[in-house]
């Protein structure tokens, strides 16, 4: 049943009774003193947690002329790992399967094959147990695997099991192809396990499991060594973050500035800085008009904010050790605003890689030529995506080969009675 006219007109009046703050125009006039007086650089209890590479600058580059120029690097390569969901089952078991892909510019069919698959079980049951933990081959080879206990933690049971499949298999199969990659790549999302890494944050018996058991830091240590990898043959690697969703600098203002930062997260916040346009008049009075005509781009930063501070200089990388200077692996990143979409990107790199300012310079042509072409996140990301993920009629008939295994059934909510197409 939809709405009445009627409920609709009422529930949208409800409006009028709040007060929603500041005008628009207020709103950036605020944005734009941030910029100026407090990103260069921004502390937060005496640290310095976000500061400029090099000069702090707002740039912006016409999309059709940006999509026309010579790609920086001649190859590239992305990676992505999907899930089929954590899945809890009657007999107490909670599962979910994650598989990593890695694709090609231009195409590899063999690489596009290879697959690296690992399953996370958790149960309560101090009997359960995972009769072969080691890596075995499947595919002709081809493609590796790997299924993981994890017991304790009940409440964060979903959460563990989901994180360290995702992570593990998207590492490993980093490890396993980073050969392959000669000019540059692009993971599908940051460089970093940032789930795993907000964990020592979130709750007491989190950080503890953090400390307890090994798998955790192992995981982390894959990305680590992946980037001393990369740094050692010269290639560069960078994260592409579709949904920036972090919120450590715009609670950093707020404490900085004393005043009210008007966005619910850090991406909110750079939108503002870099969307480009003019008020102009309109029969119910001023509109503001975006130009949608060029793309809008920050300079590089150092991040040493919320889940960034670990793998700071100043951070302790979870106990992992590190081969580099330490600063080598500070998160590293630009965001680019595309008005088209009305979307805010991010590319994380380390600053091993972005310390160089011609390699600055080649990352960042190369991912705006990219967004420009693509009119969204890079093919290259999209096509890793399409490689790794698990549609949701596979994760149904995973799920009921998993309750035929298990001679159990899948413990089922109302809500997925209500709505079977959500997978």
């Amino acid at each position: 049943m939809t709405l009445d006219p009627v409920h609709f007109d009422g529930i949208a009046q409800l409006a009028g009774r709040i007060d929603h703050g500041a005008d628009e125009r207020d709103r950036r006039a605020f944005a734009e003193t941030v910029w100026v007086q407090f990103l260069d650089p921004l502390r937060q209890d005496g640290r310095v947690v976000l500061e400029p590479i090099d000069e702090r600058s707002r740039r912006l580059v016409d999309c059709e002329d940006v999509a026309l120029i010579d790609p920086p690097f001649p190859t590239e390569h992305g990676l992505d790992a999907g899930t089929i969901n954590p899945t809890p089952f009657k007999n107490g078991l909670v599962i979910d399967v994650a598989q990593a892909a890695m694709s090609a510019t231009p195409s590899d069919l063999e690489l596009h094959r290879s697959r690296t698959a690992v399953m996370t079980v958790h149960s309560s049951d101090a009997t359960a147990r995972v009769e072969n933990d080691d890596w075995d081959r499947f595919d002709e080879g081809t493609s590796k695997r790997r299924v993981i206990r994890v017991g304790r933690l009940d409440r964060f049971a979903e959460g563990i099991v989901h994180a360290l499949a995702l992570y593990l298999a998207e590492s490993e199969h980093a490890h396993e192809h980073a050969d392959a990659v000669s000019d540059l790549l692009v993971l599908d999302g940051p460089i970093y396990p940032r789930g795993l890494l907000r964990w020592a944050d979130q709750h007491p018996d989190l950080a503890d499991f953090l400390l307890e058991d090994p798998r955790p830091t192992t995981v982390l240590e894959n990305y680590v060594r992946l980037v001393e990898r990369f740094v050692e043959r010269g290639v560069p690697l960078v994260g592409f973050v579709k949904n920036p969703e972090t919120k450590a600098l715009t609670r950093a203002v707020r404490e900085t500035t004393d005043a009210s930062a008007p966005w619910t997260n850090d991406a909110a916040m750079f939108t503002r800085l870099l969307e480009r346009g003019e008020y102009v008049d309109d029969v119910d009075g001023e509109r503001w008009e975006r130009d949608t005509s060029a793309l809008t781009y920050t300079n590089w930063f150092r991040s040493r904010a919320g889940v960034d501070r670990p793998l700071s200089a100043e951070g302790d990388a979870l106990g992992v050790d590190r081969e580099l200077p330490r600063e080598d692996y500070e998160v590293t990143f630009f965001v680019v605003y595309d008005p088209r979409d009305d979307l805010l990107y991010r590319i994380e790199a380390p600053y091993a890689v972005t310390r160089d300012p011609e390699t600055r310079q080649r990352l960042a042509r190369q991912l705006l030529q990219d967004v420009a072409v693509a009119h969204g996140p890079p093919t290259i990301v999209g096509k890793a995506d399409e490689l790794a993920r698990i549609s949701n009629p596979e994760k149904r008939s995973l799920r009921e080969t998993l309750e035929e295994r298990f001679e159990t059934s899948r413990d089922r909510s109302y809500d997925e009675h209500r709505w079977p197409g959500d997978g």
